[in-house]
C-alpha cells in the first residue's frame, strides 16, 4: 500500500469490519459524507489493496463443523521451496480455516475445523504426517475461541 489513509478512511475500514454489509448510507451518516463519497472511498480502498474483501461470520456448526483444533507444524526442511509447497498444500485443504506461519520452535500453526475426532485423525495422518516436508504434528484441541470484531488502528493511534 502506497497511499496512506486518512481518519476517514480508517473509520470506514474500521466500521465494514464491524459490520460488512452495512450499507453506504449508514457508513455515510456515521462517517459524514454522502453516500456516493463512501461509495468512491470503498473502491479506492479495494484498490490500493487497503480492504481486501469483505466475509460472512458463519456458525462453523451450521456447515457441519464440531471439532476445531490447532495443528503445530515442525517442518524437516527450512528451505523457500518448501514452505511454499507446503503452503500450496494447506491452500488445497478444505479443513484449513487460517494458517500462520511462526518464528521459534514450531513453523507453522495451522487451525482446522472438521467434523468429528475420526475427520482430525484421518486429516493429520492423511495430509500431515504422512508429507515429506513435515517433521512433527502436535494438536491441540479448540474448546472456545473468538476473535476482535476490528484490527486496532495502530496508524491513527487507537
Amino acid at each position: 500500500m502506497s497511499e496512506p489513509l486518512d481518519r476517514t478512511d480508517r473509520a470506514i475500514l474500521d466500521l465494514l469490519q464491524r459490520d460488512g454489509l452495512a450499507p453506504f448510507k449508514e457508513i455515510a451518516h456515521a462517517v459524514g459524507l454522502a453516500p456516493s463519497t463512501v461509495h468512491d472511498r470503498v473502491k479506492r480502498l479495494k484498490g490500493v489493496g487497503a480492504l481486501r474483501g469483505v466475509h460472512a461470520d458463519v456458525d462453523p456448526k451450521a456447515l457441519g463443523v464440531n471439532l476445531q483444533a490447532m495443528l503445530l507444524i515442525e517442518l524437516s526442511l527450512h528451505r523457500p521451496e518448501t514452505y511454499s509447497l507446503f503452503r500450496d498444500h494447506l491452500s488445497a485443504l478444505a479443513e484449513v480455516l487460517a494458517w500462520y506461519e511462526v518464528a521459534g520452535r514450531l513453523d507453522l500453526m495451522v487451525h482446522v475445523g472438521v467434523h468429528d475426532t475420526a475427520h482430525l485423525q484421518r486429516l493429520v495422518l492423511d495430509a500431515f504426517t504422512a508429507r515429506p516436508e513435515v517433521r512433527r504434528v502436535e494438536t491441540t484441541l479448540i474448546f472456545e475461541w473468538s476473535r476482535a470484531a476490528a484490527l486496532p488502528d495502530l496508524v491513527g493511534g487507537g
